[in-house]
């Protein structure tokens, strides 16, 4: 009787939710996650820069903790994981903190690709508004940029190349292994924002001659709030980084303040859980992928870059002749999708990305976003495909 009265309790508009599909924006929280985190919350609670008791302690032991497990997932050391508050923050230690080096050494040019996060575009325009000499690498048809574009760019007074992973609206994998080949022998410092293939595609984030990674908790089914920066050592050097904020000698001087111990953990058991699931994730996603491009290409959906190329739980998808708003609007009742990256989506315009893979104006109107994850529910897919029709006919 308890648990009857438990499931009748249940709000009647909570039952009747749309299905989520904008992983790439967030992910829901793993259920294993969530407990740890709570854990720290309420009974483990106390500060990891506390040293004199053992409330401290605790806290301490599962901050290295975690960091052993984040930086497991790309064969780094505990030492190299620095902490932040997500890719952003990270993304913009990584760039702008760079910036008084490279000055000091004369290296006044940087590489970024025209289809990066705004978290990278904007440290980026920052740095060109300091001085800096900075390219925009722009994307092929298929949505990466071509390595030897990159080739090509490269100077003696490179100083950065930020090229991302996997691309947050599109969802293509970009090559980095063919990045890192062409970066071998030259002194730049290799930034990548790992923000949507962090956790789920691993082995070329392995790569040492990546210098400096990004990543977010909330991608990865752990908490908002946290994330990394990676900082791999060359010649046992850290990357000479600059903080960008002071009061404190936490995360080695370069991110003063109190960490925040539950997150930190959080995200340490869903990078082991990561790393555990991979494989079985990914199969579940595909099986997903597939059952919706069945649907909707068959009412005229067409994929705007080659779905070999990309990750298996992003599908953008565009429906010429329709409007993105008007698609999220018809397709609200079943399903949340969205027209390209959360931090822009408030104002919408055009997408970026899309634009500089230079897409027909019209298949850059009608284009979605669909992402998903292995916690995602059976997708009524038909139905979704049938909101679409009945948009066309009227």
């Amino acid at each position: 009787m308890p648990f009857l009265a438990r499931t009748i309790s249940i709000p009647l508009a909570k039952l009747m939710e749309p299905i989520y599909l904008d992983c790439a924006a967030t992910t829901p929280i793993e259920p294993a996650v969530a407990e740890v985190v709570l854990h720290y919350l309420r009974d483990d609670f106390g500060n990891a820069g506390s040293r004199t008791h053992e409330f401290g302690n605790r806290a301490k032991v599962a901050v290295q903790k975690a960091r052993e497990q984040v930086g497991l997932l790309v064969g780094a050391s505990r030492e190299d994981v620095i902490f932040t508050s997500g890719a952003t923050e990270s993304n913009n230690l990584a760039i702008l903190g760079l910036a008084e080096f490279a000055r000091a050494q004369g290296k006044m040019h940087v590489i970024a690709s025209s289809i990066e996060h705004k978290a990278v575009l904007e440290p980026f325009q920052r740095l060109g508004e300091l001085g800096f000499r900075v390219t925009y690498l722009d994307p092929g048809p298929e949505g990466f940029v071509i390595p030897d574009s990159l080739a090509r760019a490269l100077t003696s007074d490179t100083a950065l190349v930020s090229l991302m992973h996997v691309n947050n609206e599109t969802g293509v994998i970009q090559p980095l292994t063919a990045y890192c080949d062409a970066l071998r022998g030259h002194e730049a410092f290799f930034h990548v924002d790992a923000a949507q293939g962090f956790g789920k595609l691993q082995l070329e984030l392995n790569s040492t001659r990546i210098d400096l990674l990004s990543v977010s908790a909330h991608k990865l089914y752990a908490p908002k709030g946290v994330g990394a920066l990676i900082c791999r050592r060359r010649d046992y050097k850290m990357p000479p980084l600059a903080p960008l904020m002071y009061g404190g000698g936490q995360e080695r001087g370069l991110r003063p303040g109190t960490l925040p111990v539950p997150l930190v953990a959080g995200f340490g058991a869903a990078a082991e859980l990561a790393m555990k699931n991979q494989s079985v994730r990914e199969k579940a996603c595909k099986k997903m992928r597939n059952e919706a491009l069945k649907h909707l290409c068959a009412v005229g959906g067409i994929p705007n870059v080659p779905v070999e190329n990309t990750i298996a739980s992003t599908l953008n998808i565009s429906f010429p002749g329709l409007d993105s708003e008007a698609i999220m609007l018809a397709l609200k009742p079943l399903v949340a999708v969205s027209n390209g990256s959360a931090c822009t989506s408030q104002s919408y315009s055009a997408s970026h990305v899309l634009t500089a893979m230079r897409l027909p104006a019209d298949r850059v109107r009608g284009a979605i976003r669909i992402s998903w994850s292995h916690l995602t529910p059976k997708v009524p897919w038909a139905d979704v495909a049938g909101a679409v029709v009945k948009m066309c006919a009227n």
